[in-house]
């Protein structure tokens, strides 16, 4: 069985490749008396290239192999030959990748839009030939000089995913059922908490053909801002998102307080990061199908305030209105033209007492 590891935080080592050494030669043929120096520059080394590779989702092949080495520019050869530059070495990296110099530790650079690069470690120039050195004064010169050595950096590169919209919620609270019901995403799912430990991105796709990208951030607990449980290892994958989604359990399951959760929630991401607590969201109230929720529904609602969006995962009750919702808040983010094939929001339900 394969097993797909995700890696947000890798150390590489950078080497750009060497420059070729500059070549001593002198024209030799037989009817071209003192034919002079003929000896070519070295070629350039290769470049090491970053490249945001919105098909790559992981840091996990720079994990197993963390040295990447430019290819050396080859020597200069007779007859006035140059030696050929040496391949950049390109390496992939996912969207939302930063790029620290791990001496310094300053920001290089923020990789989040698709192809995106950053030359992280220059190739060294090539050396100079025999032939740049005539002159009136040394007609038949064997000076030459060596190829340059290519840049070597230490870098730290940490991914935060880029999503349109992030769940959030407890272990349990259904987020990736709900990921596995609105996209082509298949996190795990199973009756134990924290059974997504990394985050998972799932693609909404409308009948417009525009799309959604929902980051699926594993459970949080209470001290999460401080490391407790998955903790800030994942908070971080939420701060590029556009929106939140927080998915409550509103059945209680487990001796869970719908409210309670509410709460803690909004907390811990104003403990991590404040500006997290004043983005746009929306409250999902998950597990409606069980005979709890509907009045734990009408308690959060009279003392929050909020009005939660009613759906279950499992059942699929609410899921076309949810993604009609998801669809307006694309489209107030994205200006997108009207589809004829879908329908107008239905309104919100009114709260009751």
């Amino acid at each position: 069985m394969k097993i797909h590891k995700f890696i947000d935080r890798v150390k590489i080592y950078a080497k750009g490749g060497d420059g070729g050494n500059g070549c001593v030669s002198f024209r030799r043929e037989k009817y071209v008396p003192f034919g002079g120096p003929d000896g070519g520059d070295g070629g350039r080394g290769g470049d090491v290239v970053l490249r945001a590779d919105p098909d790559t989702d992981s840091l996990i092949r720079l994990h197993f192999n963390p040295h990447q080495r430019a290819e050396s520019g080859t020597h200069g050869q007779g007859s006035n030959r140059y030696g050929r530059k040496g391949k950049d070495r390109i390496v992939l990296v996912p969207c939302g990748t930063e790029v620290y110099d791990e001496a310094t530790g300053e920001q290089l650079a923020d990789l989040v839009r698709p192809n995106e690069t950053l030359v992280v470690a220059r190739g060294g120039s090539g050396g100079f030939g025999n032939a740049r050195f005539l002159s009136n004064t040394n007609r038949a010169p064997r000076e030459h000089t060596p190829g340059k050595p290519g840049e070597e950096k230490t870098l730290r590169l940490e991914l935060k995913l880029v999503a349109d919209a992030g769940l959030i919620g407890f272990p349990n609270a259904g987020k990736s059922a709900l990921l596995r019901a609105i996209s082509h995403a298949h996190p795990k799912v199973a009756a134990y908490p924290f059974t997504t430990i990394n985050p998972v991105v799932g693609t909404v796709r409308f009948d417009d053909y525009t799309t959604l990208r929902i980051a699926d951030i594993p459970g949080l607990i209470p001290g999460a801002h401080k490391g407790a449980g998955l903790g800030f290892d994942f908070l971080r994958h939420v701060e590029r998102a556009g929106f939140l989604i927080h998915v409550l359990d509103m059945a209680g399951t487990e001796g869970r307080n719908p409210m309670e959760d509410f709460e803690t929630l909004r907390r811990e991401l104003a403990l991590y990061k404040p500006e997290l607590a004043e983005r746009d969201f929306l409250i999902v109230a998950n597990k409606m199908d069980l005979s709890e929720a509907q009045e734990n529904l009408k308690q959060f609602q009279k003392q929050t305030g909020y009005i939660p969006i009613p759906l279950s995962a499992l059942t699929g009750e609410g899921i076309p209105r949810f993604l009609e919702i998801l669809r307006q808040e694309l489209r107030m983010r994205r200006p997108l033209p009207p589809s004829p094939n879908v329908p107008p929001t239905p309104p919100l339900p009114q709260e009751t007492e």
